[in-house]
């Protein structure tokens, strides 16, 4: 019936009508067009363009000659990943490592609601820089300061031995490697990730805490009762996305700290898709597992989405 209904001349004239509305609408903003027309740009040829290489999960590619000449084996790189004894191993230690960065969510917004109360501009300031910098520190620079601190003969240990204690060879630690994981991305990111909640807490009206104030507000009731559900829906955005990416870590973070050593904790399902595909030539393998963890991602993005727009009416879509 709707087709139909498009076909007749009324249907005709409506869509045309639509079609020069909306070309009136880019002409008249055409300024504001073309400056998101490189984000487009980008998004097609590096997101959607590659995602015709899902093909190539399931077939015996190897990286050699045409894509779609290459045999097509269906979900035996699935299968096989699966029974293998890497499956478990991988998903684990990616897990493990997510859901404790993910368990530190909470920082940012803690800090960012700390430095919302400094009245000082000038404190204020340097406080925010001083958090800011570590961000602008490379991978390779912020690995280097680790091995630097944490080494055998590293700065920490000769502080430990300073004070009477044992040596620890922390880089050889299956026990410590998490912490540095985690910590040294918390370190980085800390203080520009409270970017998104300290501008979120601006839109705070100054009168409603010069209200709670005078009716005898204290300052954890302010920030409880205003600050807090005035960021909430940030709050939730945000983790939505973070959510999004839980089997998603930095695969060049976890090479530059693996060792022979802490081997067991520190390959992940990103470092295993690296080692499989691209110094194995296994593409078709390694495409099968980062597919494998794209559509977790997306699942788990999507569930949480839906409970948080069925609880707070905040949600992505």
């Amino acid at each position: 019936m709707k087709n139909a209904t498009l076909a007749t001349p009324g249907g005709v004239a409506k869509r045309n009508t639509y079609w020069k509305r909306l070309t009136k609408n880019i002409w008249k903003n055409k300024v504001l067009y073309l400056f998101v027309l490189p984000a487009l740009v980008w998004y097609v040829l590096f997101h959607y363009l590659p995602m015709g290489g899902l093909y190539v999960a399931f077939t015996r590619y190897k990286g050699v000659g045409d894509v779609f000449a290459a045999k097509y084996v269906g979900l035996k790189w699935f299968e096989s990943f699966f029974k293998s004894k890497y499956a478990s191993t991988t998903i684990i230690n990616t897990l493990r490592l997510s859901l404790y960065a993910l368990a530190l969510f909470p920082l940012p917004i803690i800090v960012a609601l700390m430095l919302n109360e400094i009245k000082q501009k000038k404190v204020k300031g340097v406080a925010q820089t001083i958090m800011y910098a570590p961000h602008f520190v490379s991978l390779v620079i912020l690995i280097s300061m680790i091995q630097l601190f944490f080494a055998s003969k590293g700065i920490v240990n000769a502080a430990i031995t300073a004070l009477g204690g044992n040596a620890v060879n922390f880089m050889n630690s299956t026990k410590v490697y998490p912490h540095l994981y985690v910590w040294s991305g918390i370190w980085s990111s800390l203080g520009w990730n409270t970017i998104i909640y300290t501008a979120a807490l601006s839109s705070v009206d100054p009168g409603l805490h010069e209200a709670a104030t005078l009716d005898g507000a204290s300052l954890l009731q302010r920030v409880r009762h205003i600050n807090i559900p005035t960021i909430f829906p940030t709050i939730v955005i945000t983790l939505i996305l973070r959510v999004g990416s839980i089997m998603s870590l930095s695969t060049e973070k976890s090479l530059l700290l693996r060792n022979d050593v802490n081997m067991a904790v520190s390959e992940t399902i990103g470092t295993f898709v690296y080692n499989r595909g691209l110094l194995g030539g296994d593409f078709g393998y390694a495409a099968a597992v980062g597919l494998f963890l794209n559509v977790v991602n997306l699942a788990m993005m999507l569930t949480v989405n839906f409970i948080s727009k069925k609880v707070s009416e905040t949600s992505l879509l």
